[in-house]
């Protein structure tokens, strides 16, 4: 296998095995399916080991958000593609008859998946997968920012895939610009809102269609009649996994006032309890990806008052999960993504006002809600925009095949798992096949008073 990093953008020849049809066969994109999943299933150990050389994950993460998710979807994908590949038939209306109907799914072409670092494997190949399943040909981009992942990647796309095929182009900002002058079909890219705005203007050149999963500030509201054990149990799991490095992590807690001092300690028992009193010196406690990201996240805490956390160790970068409490709504902190273990938690008085704290900043990915009220279920969801979310739990939503995961306004556009994967990378062709035996005469010239008097009839 080869050691030096593949840069060549295989466009052009992307292009030429997409025009030879073969893609078009759901056989065929079914077996590329089972080829990975295989693929994957025989490098596993290999993906764990990438995965803890850049992000110190253990194999039980590894395996429960990045691998295991992506057999799981692909899986899916399998089972389910001869049906979301079938012609739709839908009634044709009285202007139409006699005809027959049918909405008629094509694959783009050739697609750019563009995948961020902090799930390097993960958010490489579920949208790849969903590409395939479509019958597409896709070039993967992974980040430079996980280098084990990356390589491993590319030794397993060149061991399944002919390039004019599947292929990978690793690289770093060089390499996204040259890709991003190129002519695609589709643009899949998640990462950050900056970088996805750059990714929205090139692909505007080419008035090429994207799909953009990006980030935000993802809110927790914790309601006074909350069960307060539990939500803090699933917070801390749901903002400590990756060490914070999740899109849809809990970025905030608001907490009513009456149940504040009484929530506080219930995040420092969980926090002990899932690592220790000592977490920089867990063995499975994950790291940030690099120095950059270290320094951002320790500068945004400098100041902040800490109940919990607030250390770190830079040497290993490692970031002690940290509840922060008496912070301003203007602090950094609260202005940026944290993306990492970091947890601001801020008193609200009314629902209301938990409301419009959410409402006046940019639309969350995700927003985390605990109740036991199901009118203030119904409230809050139905009043705040959001890209999706959890009631008394957090994270959760993302893991499932049956249900689309995707952004709103800032936080990103279009969403995919499962069939929405397949729409997604899918063009919608509406095609009426006109009866040859009876031609309505209404709609030919000359037009007359009678025929509009009929025409207002049927169209109205």
């Amino acid at each position: 296998m080869k050691d030096r990093q593949n840069t060549d953008i295989p466009v052009a020849e992307q292009k030429a095995f997409f025009a030879k049809g073969k893609t078009r066969d759901v056989n065929f994109r079914i077996a590329a399916l089972r080829r990975l999943r295989e693929g994957i299933r025989r490098r596993e150990k290999e993906i764990a080991a990438a995965l803890h050389a850049d992000l110190h994950k253990s194999s039980f993460e590894s395996y429960m958000t990045e691998i295991g998710m992506t057999l799981d979807e692909i899986g899916f994908l399998i089972r389910h593609v001869k049906e979301y590949a079938k012609p739709q038939r839908v009634p044709a209306t009285l202007s139409q008859f006699p005809a027959k109907c049918r909405i008629q799914k094509e694959p783009y072409g050739v697609t750019l998946v563009m995948s961020p670092w902090n799930y390097p494997f993960l958010l490489a190949f579920e949208p790849a997968a969903g590409a395939i399943a479509a019958g597409n040909c896709c070039i993967i981009k992974p980040s430079a920012y996980a280098p084990a992942v990356s390589r491993v990647i590319r030794e397993l796309v060149e061991e399944l895939f002919d390039p004019a095929f599947v292929a990978v182009v690793e690289g770093g900002r060089e390499e996204n610009s040259r890709l991003l002058e190129e002519k695609f079909d589709y643009i899949f890219f998640t990462g950050s809102v900056q970088v996805g705005k750059l990714v929205m203007k090139k692909a505007a050149e080419h008035l090429t269609p994207v799909t953009l999963e990006l980030g935000g500030k993802s809110p927790c509201i914790v309601a006074k009649d909350a069960d307060l054990n539990l939500a803090a149990k699933r917070i801390v799991f749901g903002k400590l996994l990756n060490s914070g490095q999740t899109c849809v992590a809990p970025d905030y807690c608001l907490v009513q006032e009456e149940v504040l001092e009484a929530f506080l300690p219930l995040l420092v028992k969980w926090v002990s309890r899932f690592w220790g009193e000592h977490p920089l010196e867990h063995p499975d406690y994950p790291r940030m990806v690099n120095e950059k990201h270290y320094d951002r996240v320790m500068g945004l805490l400098a100041g902040e008052k800490t109940v919990i956390g607030g250390t770190g160790n830079r040497k290993t970068l490692q970031i002690a999960p940290t509840i922060l409490r008496d912070i301003s709504p203007d602090a950094p902190v609260m202005r940026e993504e944290i993306f990492g273990p970091v947890l601001p938690v801020l008193p609200f008085r009314t629902l209301d006002e938990a409301e419009h704290f959410v409402a006046k900043r940019p639309r969350p990915l995700a927003l985390y809600l605990f109740t036991k009220s199901r009118s203030t279920v119904r409230r809050v969801t139905e009043r705040l925009s959001f890209g999706g979310g959890c009631v008394n739990d957090t994270i959760l939503h993302l893991a499932s095949s049956r249900m689309g995961f995707g952004g709103v306004g800032e936080s990103g556009m279009g969403s995919y798992h499962g069939k929405r994967s397949f729409d997604t990378f899918s063009h919608e062709k509406s095609i009426v096949d006109k009866g040859r035996m009876l031609d309505v005469p209404l709609r030919y010239p000359p037009y007359t008073k009678t025929k509009e008097k009929l025409l207002r009839r049927f169209l109205k």
